[in-house]
């Protein structure tokens, strides 16, 4: 063993015991120097340290979310599954938004001594944060790839559904259906998803309506990824005349119905809604609920099949993987009121 470290360690130009930590997937490693460990060990024959894990079980964080929204629930459950079918097992470690949380979950995972890191909508997502805490992160030598929000500042492997295109979707489904006031309740504004869907969204009324920007904008309801956050954003823009409502989520679809209800309308014969994930059991609601389905799937599958490949030595592109979404149509959008229902303060 002594003798094949130092083989390896002199054509790779390194120490012996930095061929040891690549060969252990221990942290620790630049990702150049890991590298050349790698095309060492293709060079002189030896197996491959990402084969040798797969017999024992890589272990991979996933750095999550909480869990409250079901979409992520359904996206770790993608993720695992395409680890399991190589043989990796997740760690899974959910975060709060705080900037802290996240940083405290990779460090831990990076200690116990992961073979890399799948970051769903974290801090990248967040244009606000400092995105040197992925350089920091990239010089402890752990691959990583990043889903749900891109940034041209870091350097990763982005993975994301296609957000503009969901919400123009979204849009040309309610004008086909007759609807002359649609609406958009989005989350907080400093998201890159939040930014990629108002800008498709004025877009998209801007060319299907003949609607100036400045007046959709009015149309355009900020709030939370939440119930709640529905509920508000709803209560605006049913004040503002849609008939016709957009949600970034279907959490934020689940209350916007309920602020609908509340004022005594009905969905979708007064005002339709359509959502976006398609999360589990969205089929089954009152009404089945109009979503655009977030391809969960293929993006678990691509996040998994980057990461081995960097862990593997050959790095993906650092650039965005952007996958396309599609419409479901359910019960809870329907053709537009010929007289818009009175609404009511609540």
């Amino acid at each position: 063993m002594t003798a094949r470290l130092a083989e390896i360690a002199a054509r790779a130009g390194v120490s012996e015991a930095t061929v040891s930590r690549v060969l252990n997937g221990r942290p620790g490693v630049a990702v150049g120097t890991r590298t050349s460990v790698l095309a060492a060990l293709d060079a002189l024959g030896f197996a491959h340290p990402l084969r040798e894990r797969r017999r024992g079980g890589a272990l991979i964080g996933l750095v999550m979310p909480e869990l409250d929204n079901p979409v992520f629930p359904a996206l770790a459950q993608a993720i695992g599954a395409a680890l399991a079918r190589r043989g990796c097992t997740p760690v899974l470690a959910t975060q709060a938004q705080e900037a802290a949380a996240e940083d405290g979950l990779t460090g831990m995972l990076v200690e116990r001594g992961v073979a890399g890191l799948i970051i769903v909508s974290g801090q990248h997502a967040d244009t606000t944060a400092d995105p040197g805490r992925y350089e920091r992160l990239r010089a402890r030598g752990v691959p990583f790839v990043l889903v749900d929000g891109f940034s041209p500042a870091v350097r990763a492997p982005f993975v994301s559904p296609d957000d503009r295109a969901a919400v123009r979707l979204a849009v040309t489904h309610l004008v086909a259906l007759g609807h002359r006031r649609v609406g958009l309740a989005v989350g907080p504004a400093r998201f890159v998803p939040v930014v990629r869907k108002t800008e498709a969204f004025l877009d998209a009324v801007g060319e299907l309506l003949g609607q100036p920007r400045e007046e959709a904008e009015k149309y355009v309801g900020h709030s939370l990824f939440t119930l709640e956050g529905g509920q508000a954003a709803a209560d605006a823009l049913l004040d503002a005349g849609c008939t016709g409502l957009v949600c970034a989520s279907d959490m934020m679809a689940l209350g916007a119905i309920r602020t609908v209800r509340r004022r005594g309308l009905r969905v979708p014969d007064d005002v339709s809604v359509v959502g976006y994930d398609d999360s589990p059991l969205m089929a089954f609601t009152d009404p089945p609920l109009t979503t655009v389905r977030k391809p969960v799937p293929a993006m678990g599958e691509a996040a998994v099949r980057t990461l081995l490949e960097e862990i593997g030595g050959t790095p993906a592109p650092h650039s965005e993987f952007v996958f396309l979404p599609e419409l479901v149509v359910r019960g809870s959008s329907a053709a537009a009121p010929a007289f818009p229902a009175p609404r009511p303060a609540p």
